[in-house]
């Protein structure tokens, strides 16, 4: 993407004077000579909204009695709520404190119980991150994981980077205006399900917005106002807005109980994570390495900057929204140590011939018809693979389109029906 420059930003004081400043509220487009006003902008918080620590072990034996029945069960001095989850999670229990704000989720469904494995991912909620310094949360996961497992390591971990600010609402041409390599864009228009593990809803039409896919990295723009309400959790949040003081404001009161709050979300999944632990490197060379939250914590800037960069709001083709630019100098998560260069390392399609793409996929084509599936199905299945963006890059090397894949899949899956019919 070609990079995307700043309006000028412009101070006006009460006697008058007209000047360019970082922290100016006024926006000026030097093609137009139009202002924008952004002194009703308000940056109420910089939250770390969710961890998902993974570990890796053995599961001690123990752990299954806590799921033999559906009462509440006593486990490393306190009570939970035992359950099955989905196999989407890709874990088969869980145990569940939201006053503490914990879920466990154990057992991975593709590794025996008795095998080291991915077996525990723990997700620790908003109100649990804010009470505790990220070394003593570290520390309290970690216990409850040498609990649960023998062998314990941390494998990786996840984080929600979330801003909150109010005197902004979206336009109707927001999606169009959303600079972003992904090509995965939802626009929400009705409250649906609420989920611990998801955005927690869809909301009233206009008012959230969805970028990117779950397994990488992602953006969402929504109502915080109507998706906490619709969680019951307002209150809550109210408090820590009221609590929040901005920096760039000389009140120190920013909350508005009468506007709603809007939020700005990056959520990095695992693997971007790890990438990023590979890529990163500091002045001397060294790479970030990190496997843990707590080891991740001095990095939260870098990420919340990088998300910024990958999905960016734009005022027009040239210039970006003044609410990318208040947010790039305004929003501040933890400062780092050292300042690191902060990149994902990759793992590519060069470095094979891409026989087991192709192999994969008329694997996979064989499979759709032998189950009588549609190509429209079948597409939707296939985009959902983690290593779909493999597949991509490989063609592309090869010169050829999502659309040329697209077409040719679907000619394939045809062949199928017509040379082997039911049988194949």
């Amino acid at each position: 993407m070609r990079p995307a420059k700043d309006l000028i930003r412009i101070h006006f004081d009460e006697s008058g004077v007209f000047e360019e400043t970082p922290t100016g509220r006024y926006f000026l487009n030097p093609e137009s000579g139009a202002f924008i006003d952004m002194r009703k902008l308000s940056i109420l918080g910089c939250h770390v909204d969710t961890v998902r620590q993974l570990y890796r072990g053995v599961i001690r034996p123990e752990i299954f009695a806590l799921f033999e029945g559906t009462d509440l069960v006593t486990f490393a001095g306190h009570q939970w709520h035992p359950g099955r989850v989905g196999r989407d999670s890709g874990y088969q229990y869980k145990l569940q404190n939201a006053d503490l704000g914990l879920v466990l989720l154990i057992k991975n469904f593709n590794v025996k119980a008795d095998s080291p494995g991915p077996h525990l991912k723990i997700e620790a909620s908003p109100h649990l991150i804010e009470q505790h310094s990220a070394k003593v949360l570290q520390q309290l996961l970690d216990e409850l994981a040498r609990q649960i497992l023998t062998v314990c390591e941390a494998s990786q971990c996840a984080v929600h980077l979330a801003v909150d600010f109010q005197g902004w609402k979206p336009s109707t041409d927001l999606v169009s205006r959303m600079r972003c390599k992904s090509r995965n864009v939802r626009q929400f228009d009705g409250i649906g399900s609420i989920e611990f593990d998801e955005m927690a809803a869809t909301y009233s039409r206009g008012q959230s917005f969805l970028f990117g896919s779950a397994g990488a990295l992602q953006c969402a723009l929504y109502n915080k106002t109507t998706q906490a309400r619709a969680i019951d959790k307002l209150d809550y949040w109210e408090n820590r807005w009221r609590d929040s003081d901005n920096p760039f404001e000389a009140d120190p009161t920013n909350y508005d109980p009468d506007q709603d709050v809007y939020r700005i979300e990056f959520r990095f999944h695992h693997s971007v994570i790890e990438q990023f632990a590979q890529g990163s490197h500091d002045a001397q060379g060294s790479i970030l390495d990190s496997s843990t939250f707590a080891e991740l914590a001095n990095h939260l800037q870098g990420l919340f900057e990088y998300g910024l960069g990958n999905f960016k709001l734009m005022h027009n083709k040239r210039y970006s929204d003044p609410l990318w630019t208040i947010l790039q100098t305004e929003s501040r998560f933890e400062t780092p140590l050292e300042r690191f260069v902060y990149r994902r390392y990759y793992k590519t399609a060069r470095g094979f011939s891409g026989k087991n793409i192709e192999l994969m996929l008329g694997n996979a084509i064989t499979l759709f018809a032998r189950n009588r599936m549609d190509f429209p199905s079948c597409w939707a299945a296939l985009k959902t693979l983690p290593i779909f963006h493999l597949v991509e890059e490989y063609y592309r090397e090869k010169g050829r389109s999502r659309t040329w894949l697209k077409k040719h899949l679907a000619k394939k899956l045809e062949e199928r029906y017509v040379r082997y019919g039911m049988a194949a």
